[in-house]
C-alpha cells in the first residue's frame, strides 16, 4: 500500500499580498466618491480656459490665472461649466445664486410633475338606482381631482349570455358624467368582465388649483358669514343697552319714615 505524500503550504513569504485601493481613489469600480459639483476658482487647474463673461458674452481663450483675476475683480467665481471640451469653458457668475436659483427650478419641477393615478369603481349590471347614484357620486369625484378611472361591469351566471347590460350601463354613466371626463379607453369585454376608462378633463395640476380655489372661497363665504353673525350680536347688544330700564314700582313700605320703628 502505497503512503499518501502531503503537499507543504506555501511559506508566507511567497504569498501575494492583497491589493488595496489607494485612498480617494475616483476610478470607476473602486468604490471612491466621484463628486457632480463643477469645480469653481482655484480648483481649476488647467493653463488656460474659453472664458464666457456674466452675462454670457465670449470673452475668449485666456490664461487661468487672468482669468481668476476677472473673478476677484468682478467679485464673482469662476465656473467649468464645460470640462470637456477644449479647452475648458469657464463662466463667470455668482455660484451661490446659480445653485439656489437651481434648487429652486428643480424644486418647482418636481410640484408640477403629475402622478397618474388610475382609480377603479365596480358595478353590477342590474344596479339599482341609490347605488348607482352613489357610485357616480364617487366617479365625479375621481374625475374632478383629475385621476382616471376605470369601471368594471362584473357579470355572474346568465348575466354573461346578456353583455349589452353592461355596454349600456358604461354608456349611462359615461354620459352622465361626461361634463367632467370622457371616455379613454372603449368598452370591452375581460373574461367575465367588461371594462371602460374614463379620463379626467383636466389635469391634475389644474384639478388641484381649482379644488384649492374652492376651498379657499368656502372659507371666504364662512368667515363673512362669522362677521355678520357677529356683527348683528353686537347691534342687538347695543340695542338692548340703549332701552331705558323699567323704574321698579314702590310698595307700601317704600314709603314710609325709615325712623319709625315698626
Amino acid at each position: 500500500m502505497r503512503a499518501r505524500t502531503l503537499s507543504r503550504p506555501p511559506s508566507r513569504s511567497h504569498r501575494r499580498p492583497a491589493r488595496s485601493a489607494a485612498p480617494g481613489n475616483n476610478r470607476p469600480g473602486t468604490g471612491g466618491h466621484i463628486s457632480t459639483e463643477p469645480r469653481i476658482n482655484d480648483r481649476i487647474r488647467v493653463p488656460e480656459v474659453r472664458l464666457v463673461g456674466p452675462a454670457g458674452e465670449q470673452v475668449g481663450v485666456v490664461r487661468i490665472d487672468d482669468a481668476l483675476r476677472l473673478a476677484r475683480e468682478s467679485e464673482l467665481d469662476l465656473v467649468e461649466v464645460a470640462p470637456m471640451a477644449r479647452p475648458p469653458v469657464a463662466k463667470l457668475m455668482d455660484y451661490g445664486k446659480f445653485k439656489y436659483e437651481n434648487a429652486q427650478k428643480a424644486r418647482e419641477s418636481r410640484k408640477n410633475q403629475t402622478n397618474t393615478v388610475i382609480k377603479e369603481m365596480k358595478l353590477r349590471p342590474k344596479i339599482d338606482s341609490h347605488d348607482y347614484a352613489t357610485k357616480k357620486g364617487h366617479v365625479v369625484r375621481f374625475l374632478k381631482a383629475g385621476d382616471k378611472v376605470k369601471i368594471t361591469i362584473m357579470f355572474r351566471g346568465r348575466e354573461q349570455s346578456k353583455p349589452e347590460l353592461g355596454f349600456n350601463l358604461l354608456k349611462q354613466l359615461a354620459d352622465d358624467v361626461e361634463e367632467f371626463g370622457f371616455i379613454e379607453s372603449t368598452p370591452k369585454q375581460d373574461g367575465r368582465n367588461m371594462l371602460m376608462v374614463l379620463g379626467p378633463h383636466k389635469r391634475k395640476t389644474e384639478a388641484r388649483g381649482d379644488l384649492a380655489a374652492d376651498r379657499d372661497a368656502r372659507m371666504s363665504a364662512r368667515k363673512t358669514d362669522l362677521e355678520l353673525e357677529e356683527a348683528d350680536r353686537a347691534a342687538q347688544r347695543a340695542e338692548h343697552q340703549l332701552q331705558p330700564k323699567k323704574q321698579k314700582k314702590k310698595g307700601p313700605a317704600d314709603n314710609m319714615d325709615p325712623d319709625i320703628d315698626l
